[in-house]
């Protein structure tokens, strides 16, 4: 199979869909793979790289996409390449469709074949392909947060974790599942008082077995949500529900009631985001305010560690993408009801059931959609 890997041009991104090494497992089984010029450069991924295990090197993005049978991307299509899909041709990436009808219809006007990493499940549970970047956003969202806390961000001039004689600083986790639960890993190594909310009982009671009372682990109901925001320096946003546009939990009135220079870091931005006031913003200008509290809701978070993101990713992906390559989309899809699980878009036919439903669009179950 013809597998193609182009630049990725989202803002600030620099993520590569295929390191060398990836490429070289799939060149050994006879597959072609052609990357497009500095895919991977700022990330020490030149071109030379791919070119010595054997891939092919294109200047631009149109001969990526006339030549591939299947793309292998990091973030969701741009209009510029929705524009360059056919019918048919196989793109492997990010989509987070619900939000972005525009997405979805061009995908649907292409007649391509989208399968989304976020969607993919795991045969003991979870989002295998999402996982790995929820890892990193995560770790990043503390990180961010403590930055814009600072006096020169417009921050309330907090330390997270205080100092001898001085409080730390509150932390409140809105969801308790992999950006939750390492965003507490991170905050509780900074000396932060961390409390995460969830609704499912036995995920707290996970939680506070893995952090051995480090952490507060309480079940959120509305009222107990607006107490632990309204005294908190900074909220992470973790919420997921997979596939569909995420609930907006903090309303734009209880933003208002916030502490002057709190934060609030929406990591389900992607989705839509989590808070009333959330908009997606870049790398480039990652901040802005609303009734004096910081909003960071930067959408391509793990673009900020594009090396380590890469090579998480590349661990999660590869065998997948060595099935599609091997059998074909079509029996690959088939034969793993998991790796169906991802498809979102086929053959102008949209069979992710949450997109579906959120954008009032016509479902088409991915197996029947294949069989016909």
């Amino acid at each position: 199979m013809r597998i193609g890997v182009p630049k990725e041009i989202k803002n600030s991104e620099f993520r590569v869909g295929l390191t060398p090494e990836s490429a070289e497992s799939l060149i050994a089984k006879g597959h072609e793979v052609i990357v497009q010029q500095n895919a991977g450069i700022e990330i020490g991924f030149d071109d030379r790289s791919y070119q010595s295990v054997g891939a092919r090197i294109e200047a631009t993005a149109r001969e990526i996409y006339s030549a591939a049978e299947l793309i292998v991307k990091v973030k969701e299509p741009q209009p510029a390449e929705i524009r360059m899909l056919k019918a048919e041709q196989i793109l492997f990436t990010y989509l987070h469709l619900a939000p972005d009808f525009s997405q979805t219809q061009g995908l649907i006007d292409s007649g391509c074949v989208a399968i989304a990493y976020e969607t993919v499940t795991g045969a003991e549970g979870g989002l295998p392909l999402l996982k790995p970047m929820s890892q990193v956003a995560g770790r990043l969202s503390i990180q961010a947060g403590a930055h814009c806390l600072e006096m020169a961000q417009g921050g309330r001039g907090t330390l997270l974790g205080g100092v001898d004689g001085v409080a730390p600083a509150k932390v409140t986790i809105i969801g308790g599942g992999v950006v939750g639960r390492n965003a507490a890993q991170m905050a509780v190594g900074l000396g932060a008082d961390v409390t995460i909310l969830d609704r499912t009982d036995r995920r707290l009671v996970e939680l506070g077995r893995f952090f051995g009372g480090r952490v507060h682990a309480v079940h959120s109901t509305e009222e107990i949500l607006e107490e632990h925001v309204l005294r908190s320096d900074l909220v992470i946003g973790a919420v997921l529900i997979p596939g569909a546009a995420a609930p907006k939990l903090i309303s734009r009135g209880l933003v208002k009631k916030m502490m002057r220079g709190s934060v609030l870091v929406d990591v389900a931005i992607d989705q839509g985001g989590c808070f009333e006031t959330s908009r997606p913003t870049t790398h480039e200008n990652p901040t802005f305010v609303v009734d004096d509290v910081i909003h960071y809701c930067v959408a391509n978070m793990p673009g900020a560690v594009a090396r380590t993101s890469t090579l998480a990713l590349n661990n999660a992906v590869l065998p997948y993408v060595h099935r599609i390559a091997d059998s074909g989309y079509r029996r690959a899809l088939l034969d793993d009801p998991h790796l169906l699980n991802g498809l979102n878009v086929y053959a102008g036919r949209v069979t992710c059931q949450a997109v579906a439903r959120d954008q009032g669009l016509d479902y088409t179950p991915a197996a029947d959609a294949l069989s016909s």
